[in-house]
């Protein structure tokens, strides 16, 4: 008895997902074709605005290496290209006789525009374009109140989801089990990354992507503290689905709520952003535009190199532009001390972690940053100032991560402290108060 399939020849289309097991938007194509082309895009509207140093793309081009190879070992290929998906992905419909395009949802009002266009322009052929949920494991309106309206505030939103949550939502795809409708093709070279215009000496290292669960279980008590190896590190994995959220949840589950209350914040700023686009340019509440930000570009210039005086500041900031990575717990603090010690516009801070975070998110990025400022959907006022020193008291209390990344701390070299903790957060809650009245 032969299987029974919607379609004869499709795409797979690879994005955020790269990775063959456990894979939403594959496991469809694979069951409900023939034959599935896989393809990954290079996106030249992307790239060609980076700097040629940034190690994300060669934490792409690993990945896609890594999967590429694990196609040739099933007696297929991961089809690469370079070029802007707009016009790459209609033109290899048509070339290669395809009927349908799958792939997984993104949403980014950008990606979400361009899957529109790629959607009406399949269409006009008569070629149909899939999406499915991947990233996320609940997504747009599946967690909204009685109402039907979105949720602004995360602890309902947390209880919604985790009453939701129930192993269906958690089970894996298994993928192998229709992997021999993969096309057969023969091994082509992979594009390298200097004919994709950067840096072939760059020498990056990514976190595993293997997670020791005495972390997770561990993680509520340890997570705040910097200086400590006890944060999982699969934030950069999770950005580009080098693996399942399935899996982690899965984990999280089992382990740790509090671990788990963290990839639930993740599906919360994804859903917020989706449902909210205007806040990825502009403040979630509209009122918080009013605000004149100082926005003293000296300023910027030290928080950005790590010379505030503050030194979990500076660690922080020096640890992010040396590794490409900053604890969450800094994060806060960093950027609460831009938005308010400083009234630096949190769009500047936002922009500064999007160029140097191998793990940056959109969605992950805007909220963390609008909660910082006060500007976002989060409940607490604009007059939430952390304490940087006390924040470093708490939870660097032997200076350990100090140190490590601020040798010069206690010494003449190290900078006085570039504004007064007590006036700067009088300043900025009249600021705040002055242009919300």
């Amino acid at each position: 008895m032969t299987e029974a399939t919607s379609y004869n020849h499709t795409i797979f289309w690879h994005r955020r997902d790269l990775r063959f097991e456990d894979n939403a938007g594959l496991y469809q194509a694979l069951k409900n074709s023939k034959k599935v082309h896989p393809v990954f895009i290079f996106d030249s509207s992307i790239l060609d605005l980076l700097p040629k140093s940034d190690q994300r793309v060669h934490y792409i081009h690993q990945s896609i290496e890594a999967l590429k190879l694990n196609y040739q070992k099933m007696g297929s290929d991961l089809t690469v290209y370079y070029g802007n998906p707009r016009t790459v992905i209609p033109e290899l419909a048509q070339t290669l006789n395809i009927e349908a395009v799958f792939t997984n949802r993104d949403y980014e009002p950008i990606a979400i525009d361009r899957d529109k266009e790629i959607y009406n322009q399949l269409n006009l052929s008569g070629i149909h374009f899939k999406g499915f949920k991947d990233q996320v494991i609940f997504e747009k309106s599946e967690i909204v109140k009685n109402d039907d309206s979105p949720y602004l505030v995360f602890t309902p939103y947390s209880k919604k989801w985790k009453e939701k949550l129930n192993s269906f939502y958690l089970k894996p795809y298994p993928n192998h089990k229709y992997a021999h409708h993969l096309i057969k093709s023969k091994p082509t070279e992979l594009i390298s990354i200097s004919e994709l215009g950067f840096d072939p000496e760059q020498k990056v290292t990514f976190p595993a992507s293997t997670i020791n669960e005495s972390i997770i279980n561990k993680y509520n008590d340890l997570r705040d503290f910097p200086a400590l190896d006890t944060t999982s590190r699969q934030s950069v994995h999770l950005r580009f689905g080098t693996i399942s959220i399935r899996s982690l949840a899965a984990k999280a589950q089992r382990l740790n709520e509090t671990f788990l209350n963290e990839l639930i914040w993740r599906d919360f700023y994804q859903m917020l952003l989706f449902q909210y686009p205007h806040s990825s340019k502009s403040s979630f509440k509209k009122e918080y535009d009013k605000i004149l930000w100082r926005n003293d570009e000296h300023e910027f210039e030290l928080w950005c190199k790590g010379k505030t005086g503050y030194p979990l500041v500076d660690a922080g900031m020096r640890e992010l532009n040396d590794t490409g990575f900053m604890h969450n717990r800094v994060r806060m603090v960093v950027a609460s001390f831009l938005t308010k010690h400083l009234l630096i516009d949190w769009q500047w801070g936002a922009t500064y972690f999007a160029e140097k975070l191998l793990d940056f998110e959109l969605a992950s990025n805007i909220g963390g940053w609008q909660w910082a400022a006060g500007t976002g959907c989060d409940a607490a006022p604009y007059f939430r100032v952390f304490n940087p020193s006390i924040q470093q008291e708490k939870f660097d209390p032997e200076l350990k991560y100090v140190r490590k990344w601020v040798p010069e701390f206690g010494t003449d070299l190290y900078p006085e402290q570039m504004v007064e903790h007590k006036m700067a957060r009088l300043r900025a809650i009249s600021h705040y108060q002055f242009y919300l009245k």
